[in-house]
């Protein structure tokens, strides 16, 4: 396989930095849910310690007891910053943005805006599992438009799913992720505006997860979905959260195209009141201060999806693994393993290694396991000696 290295930030890899023994001194859901003797490779948490601008300008606001509620737009014009510089993208209006709790949330007040109770949201399966939970208990039905063979968007099935999506003339939406989670498809300029074009030609709106953008390896380019000629009538949720471990410092932005900039208004004011202050202030400073630890990230992430790629060749040659583009999440496909439908399991109590089931995603999950390689190249290869070992 080609192998492009992502071009390092003279940084030290933020993933060699702590060692196993500090890790399991933490107290999150990765480290909690199992026994001390499994190496927990699941929930989207990574081993790295946070970048010091954040440290720094968490610090501070604590000294200061800056602690109140979020105000100003500080974090919607850092990350319009970053986004023209890092993608080239210059439409990322201020004025068109709101802040929201996280991005599942921002997620659901957004097609809360743009459908109503018993509404389709289509999904592209295998896809993050929230996406069902919340999209059901809005009571909104979920349609499946898998991806293709290739892992991409398949717009054939997509336009067929937009179509009865919209029978009798109900509203439906197109809930995508891109990057897409789990198999870190990153979406082409192409693709999208095939998707914009569709989405105007049945009415269908798109509400785009973009949570991933920060986390794009090697040359492939993210692509907002904003960006792109048609989707003037978009929602996309962005964070830092993925980008720089910030997922216990809740704090997201909902951004509306030039023609959805009315729908964004018409979010209730109490929304705003969720994001956590100091999280604001966290995922700004990430935004502004913190890109050279990104590109240290980056380049450790890179590195450690060949090292997967190698590793499974090695030791698991019958898992399918094809590294992704984006994120630090790795879709195994273990159905010639002879494991049943979930994988997963027998990893976890033969192996002590926990991954995530395949089974949650949706179409495409049953025989599959997803693996979060942002941790160390030491315990990547730990993890993949105990799964070779659980099939003895």
């Amino acid at each position: 396989m080609p192998r492009i290295p992502h071009e390092s930030s003279g940084e030290p890899n933020p993933l060699q930095a702590l060692p196993l023994h500090r890790l399991r001194q933490r107290t999150s859901m990765k480290w909690r849910t199992y026994p001390e003797d499994v190496l927990p490779l699941w929930v989207a948490e990574m081993d790295v310690p946070l970048a010091r601008s954040v440290v720094r300008a968490v610090t501070d606001a604590l000294h200061l007891g800056d602690t109140g509620y979020p105000a100003g737009t500080a974090y919607a014009e850092a990350l319009a910053d970053f986004a023209g510089k890092r993608w080239g993208w210059d439409g990322l209006a201020v004025e068109r943005t709101a802040i929201v709790p996280d991005v599942m949330l921002g997620v659901v007040e957004m097609l809360e805006l743009v459908t109503g109770p018993g509404d389709t949201v289509v999904v592209n399966p295998p896809v993050y599992p929230p996406f069902y939970l919340f999209v059901e208990h809005m009571d909104r039905r979920v349609a499946e438009a898998p991806l293709g063979a290739d892992g991409r968007l398949d717009l054939d099935v997509l336009e067929e799913t937009f179509r009865r999506a919209v029978t009798d003339r109900r509203q439906a939406a197109h809930l995508l992720c891109s990057p897409h989670n789990p198999t870190g498809t990153v979406h082409t300029a192409a693709e999208l505006s095939a998707v914009a074009a569709l989405a105007e030609r049945y009415g269908v709106r798109v509400v785009a997860d973009e949570i991933h953008s920060p986390l794009v390896l090697g040359d492939a380019g993210f692509v907002p979905y904003l960006s792109v000629p048609g989707a003037e009538r978009g929602l996309s949720l962005m964070s830092a959260s993925k980008g720089w471990n910030l997922p216990g410092l809740k704090a997201a932005l909902a951004i509306a195209g030039p023609e959805a900039a009315a729908d964004l208004e018409r979010m209730p004011e109490e929304v705003g009141h969720g994001p956590s202050h100091v999280a604001v202030i966290a995922h700004t400073a990430a935004l502004r201060d913190g890109v050279t630890w990104l590109d240290a990230l980056l380049a450790g992430l890179d590195a450690n999806r060949w090292l997967l790629a190698d590793l499974l060749a090695e030791h698991l040659p019958a898992i399918r693994y094809r590294p992704g583009d984006a994120t630090y999440l790795a879709w195994l496909d273990c159905r010639a393993l002879g494991l049943g439908d979930d994988p997963a399991d027998l990893f976890l109590h033969r192996g002590r290694v926990a991954l995530s089931s395949g089974l949650p995603f949706g179409t495409g999950g049953t025989g599959h396991a997803r693996l979060n390689l942002a941790t160390s190249q030491e315990v990547l290869t730990e993890a993949v000696r105990r799964m070779a070992a659980a099939l003895r």
